[in-house]
């Protein structure tokens, strides 16, 4: 004959409970709400996002932050222009402009010319080395950077490091910037000076 064990009831089967100072069953936590805070930090975070998107968009599709501004300019030729023709015509007092003081063609050009009104004596005599500028005519205000080319020989240690600094001095008289770097080159093209402008 096989012996039986009595059998202990066991809690939530049906069997007699006790009242008393037992341990209740597990109950599991309601799950947490997320917080007003991080739901808003995360919002503003969106917003933030969203308009450094706009600014770089704004800056590489056209925003070019130029302070001289051509349109009227290129208003000013387009409205002088007749369908037949498709050339402008200048007014008598443009006319006059141009035989006493022709623009400058190139961006030397326009460096010396600048250099020519504004500069000290000590300046005109060495943008007179002056052979080659670029960069000059696109400004951003953004690591706007400008070359200077000269006839000059040498590197840093060249004995015209003193005209290529004046010369990049000058530079900075003539063009402004809120970020730019000019360089001045020798003619084997080893940099001589710089400046910021």
């Amino acid at each position: 004959m096989s012996q039986q064990y009595p059998q202990q009831p066991q809690p939530g089967w049906g069997g007699p409970q006790q009242q008393g100072y037992g341990t209740q069953p597990f109950q599991p936590q309601p799950p947490k709400k997320p917080k007003a805070g991080k739901i808003v930090g995360f919002g503003c975070l969106g917003v933030v996002a969203l308009f450094v998107l706009i600014g770089i968009a704004a800056a590489a599709g056209g925003g070019n932050g130029d302070s001289t501004d051509t349109g009227a300019k290129d208003k000013a030729v387009a409205a002088g222009r007749t369908p037949e023709s498709g050339k402008a015509e200048a007014t008598p007092a443009q006319k006059q402009k141009q035989k006493t003081h022709p623009e400058p063609k190139t961006q030397a050009e326009q460096f010396k010319a600048c250099v020519a009104k504004s500069g000290t004596a000590t300046e005109k005599k060495a943008v007179r080395h002056v052979t080659k500028v670029t960069g000059a005519d696109k400004r951003n205000d953004i690591l706007d950077s400008a070359e200077v080319y000269t006839d000059f020989t040498g590197g840093l240690m060249s004995d015209n490091q003193g005209d290529a600094k004046l010369i990049a001095s000058a530079f900075t008289s003539c063009y402004e910037s809120k970020n730019g770097l000019v360089s001045v080159y020798g003619q084997d093209g080893d940099l001589i000076a710089n400046a910021n402008y």
